[in-house]
């Protein structure tokens, strides 16, 4: 499904990016279609059999799910890329990259209805999970396809979904992540500003 832009102003492309994200992810369903092909594929049927304990993993998971969608579209989105004629070239940070971080945490915290303290917590995590991803870049090596990404949303949302099955989980976990960092880049794309627009940020 291609993705659409919200009525979010051209003018803020922090908070556009924001309700971009929110959109994407529940449109496309990403956090009740990795918990229910796990169940399946594993036989967890106990995961789905109280209702409401099912309803608050999805809402924790759902979060963790937020979380790795930010971090890799708020990298993406605030990285100059490379010319093509120097694509050697690693992209630059940009100078703004501070304040568009700061805007767009503000219009997630709108779009959620977070309180002061959910989104003093969500940013905590997200500065958390930034931190750990760099750490894990220094010695990043090549992933057999049956290993599990060295990432704390895969750590994080295996112990969530199935602390018995740990390694299972974390496999599983791994998939989804894969799925949430292309959507990541898709929604980037879609709205990436042109030169003029960047200058007006």
């Amino acid at each position: 499904m291609p993705l659409t832009h919200t009525k979010s102003s051209a003018t803020d492309p922090a908070g556009e990016l924001a309700a971009l994200l929110t959109e994407a992810l529940q449109r496309e369903r990403m956090v009740p279609r990795f918990v229910d092909s796990y169940v399946v594929e594993h036989g967890r049927y106990g995961l789905q059999v109280h209702a409401g304990l099912y309803r608050d993993l999805l809402a924790l998971l759902h979060r963790e799910a937020l979380l790795a969608l930010s971090v890799r579209a708020l990298e993406l989105a605030t990285t100059e890329q490379p010319r093509p004629k120097r694509s050697e070239t690693r992209p630059e940070p940009r100078k703004d990259a501070r304040a568009f971080r700061r805007r767009f945490l503000a219009a997630l915290t709108r779009q959620q209805r977070w309180t002061a303290g959910d989104a003093l917590d969500f940013q905590r995590d997200l500065q958390l999970y930034e931190e750990l991803i760099a750490r894990a870049a220094s010695a990043r090596r090549g992933r057999k396809p049956f290993e599990a990404a060295n990432h704390p949303f895969v750590d994080r949302c295996a112990f969530l979904l199935d602390s018995s099955f740990l390694e299972k989980a974390r496999v599983a976990a791994s998939q989804a992540l894969n799925g949430l960092e292309e959507l990541a880049g898709q929604v980037v794309a879609a709205r990436r500003p042109t030169a003029k627009s960047r200058r007006a940020q």
